[in-house]
């Protein structure tokens, strides 16, 4: 027998007796089975280190040290300020007052070495020193207009999203519901900064705090005047013992007139805010369309 084919019987045979071991192992026991994908192999503090988010491991450890150097350079309560600011925001980030001078001074460093270095290819020593100086700069103050950008907007979110939220609570009392209940029905139903906020004022009702200091907090963290006059009437319809049914329903009334008239407003913005884009964009074209091919044949005519 030529040795080819000895090689590849043999070949063939270990095939062979390799697929009819595999397929005569005893099957596994299927609770068994079941147990192995129920138990929770335990894994090192490596690895749980390695499953937090990239920020968690590095930068937040790198903030929390240099928040604790702006708490030792704080004065005149610049971080009770701060802090005030990020709880109009939502603490972005679960940051605080120390953490977000933390944050700015990183921003700083960053912004500094970058403008250092981009500064040395441009204009040597001096153009670094002085771009590490705007960098700097930048750096420092720039978390700032990003915290202003994220109040307004969380700001205008709740204002969206009030007369929803007034039409679910007008529809709980009048069905029967205490205010609580109904906010806390509310809160069930629906998602948000504002839901988020009533939430909070309901944590702390329950806890024995006044129904009027917890929703005039609300008003305060909110900064918005229609969410500070629909809280104005609620307390002052506590107050005063009117019916909060017939207050809640003038409120959503009002608040959709309200809603109507930001809408037409937003409407009569609309045709300044297209004149810029279509000067600038769509008019030049249509120049060069119309009068391209006149100034081709001016051209030519003169012999240019």
């Amino acid at each position: 027998m030529p040795p080819e084919i000895l090689v590849a019987a043999i070949a063939a045979a270990a095939v062979l007796l390799i697929t009819i071991g595999f397929a005569s192992r005893p099957p596994k026991d299927a609770v068994q089975a079941r147990l192995e994908q129920l138990v929770v192999q335990p894994k090192s503090l490596e690895e749980y280190e390695l499953q937090a988010p990239f920020f968690e491991r590095a930068v937040r450890p790198l903030v929390k040290r240099l928040a604790r150097a702006g708490r030792r350079g704080d004065q005149g309560g610049i971080i009770a300020r701060t802090d005030a600011k990020l709880e109009k925001a939502g603490y972005p980030g679960g940051l605080r007052g120390a953490d977000w001078m933390g944050v700015k001074l990183l921003a700083a460093i960053a912004f500094a070495v970058l403008g250092f270095v981009l500064g040395l290819v441009l204009g040597g020593i001096t153009g670094g020193l002085f771009f590490a100086l705007v960098g700097a700069g930048v750096g420092f103050m720039g978390p700032e207009f990003w915290l202003g950008r994220k109040i307004r907007s969380r700001a205008q979110d709740m204002v969206l999203q009030l007369p929803d939220a007034l039409d679910l609570l007008t529809i709980s009392v009048e069905a029967g519901l205490g205010f609580d209940a109904a906010l806390a029905k509310v809160v069930e139903k629906m998602e948000g900064p504002l839901v988020a906020e009533f939430r909070q004022a309901l944590a702390e009702i329950r806890m024995g705090r006044s129904r009027r200091d917890a929703l005039r907090d609300v008003a305060k963290r909110a900064d918005s005047q229609p969410i500070n006059n629909f809280i104005g009437a609620i307390v002052q319809a506590e107050q005063l013992g009117v019916p909060i049914a017939k207050v809640l329903q003038i409120q959503s009334n009002q608040l959709r007139i309200e809603r109507r008239q930001r809408a037409e407003e937003a409407a009569a913005k609309a045709p300044v805010k297209m004149l810029f884009p279509m000067v600038g964009c769509i008019f030049p074209t249509i120049f060069i369309v119309i009068l391209g091919p006149a100034i081709v044949t001016v051209m030519k005519g003169v012999g240019v």
